[in-house]
């Protein structure tokens, strides 16, 4: 394979990634914690427009689970929304006007109203020649993904016998998007964390050991690589 170039037929489509190091990167700088976020949100911005001249269609990042809220100090978990806020408003626009769609999955009801009042102005904006949709898992669990997938099949009377992949798949966060082919996981831990359980059944798990804010575009092409190595089989 020449060098910086793939085969688009086997470049993922959708690639999920678990943004893990932040912490302990800002750590190691003798930094406080919100530094290694600020340059963990950084480095996503700088690998979006990467992933898309590779040929990935969908990007969906690990920004924000429900745990993360719960079980953080109240001062980093307000850091995280005044920086969710600044990216908003500064960052997010600036890169749907050069084509990138962001949407958001999870829980909006548990994020403060000034962003939640952001990503529905955000989710208005028309995009002129799209070319990646990021999606930021913000306030997300998977099983509480799964849990309010299937309140919803209740409250619409779907007879049990109809249930099938097709019509969960259409009552998830991420409906009417393909599964990610490949999910990155960065920071050495070797688990999804609650991310995408439904989605990820068949999915390639890469782990690394970079921290979060050095996975640059190199790291992404060698992650892809990896990815075209592999035999997928489908559980055939």
């Amino acid at each position: 394979m020449a060098k910086n170039s793939f085969p688009k037929d086997h470049v993922p489509e959708h690639i999920a990634i678990i943004m893990d190091g932040n912490r302990r990167w800002a750590r190691a700088r003798g930094l406080p914690d919100i530094k290694g976020h600020e340059e963990g949100s950084k480095a996503l911005e700088n690998l979006i427009q990467p992933a898309a001249k590779l040929g990935v269609k969908t990007l969906t990042v690990y920004a924000l689970s429900t745990e993360n809220i719960k079980e953080r100090a109240k001062r980093e978990v307000s850091g995280l929304f005044q920086l969710l806020q600044i990216s908003f408003r500064s960052k997010v626009r600036r890169l749907m006007e050069k084509g990138v769609r962001v949407d958001v999955l999870g829980e909006l009801e548990g994020l403060p109203k000034s962003i939640r009042k952001i990503i529905e102005e955000v989710r208005k904006m028309y995009i002129k020649n799209e070319s990646i949709t990021v999606n930021l898992a913000l306030n997300y669990g998977g099983k509480k993904e799964l849990i309010e997938a299937v309140k919803n099949l209740i409250k619409e009377g779907i007879e049990v016998e109809k249930l099938n992949d097709e019509i969960i798949s259409k009552h998830l966060y991420t409906a009417n998007q393909p599964d990610p082919e490949l999910v990155i996981r960065t920071g050495g831990r070797i688990r999804l964390s609650n991310f995408l359980l439904w989605q990820t059944a068949y999915s390639e798990l890469y782990f690394t050991k970079k921290l979060w804010p050095d996975f640059n575009d190199r790291e992404l092409k060698k992650a892809i690589s990896w990815y075209q190595r592999q035999q997928r089989n489908f559980g055939k």
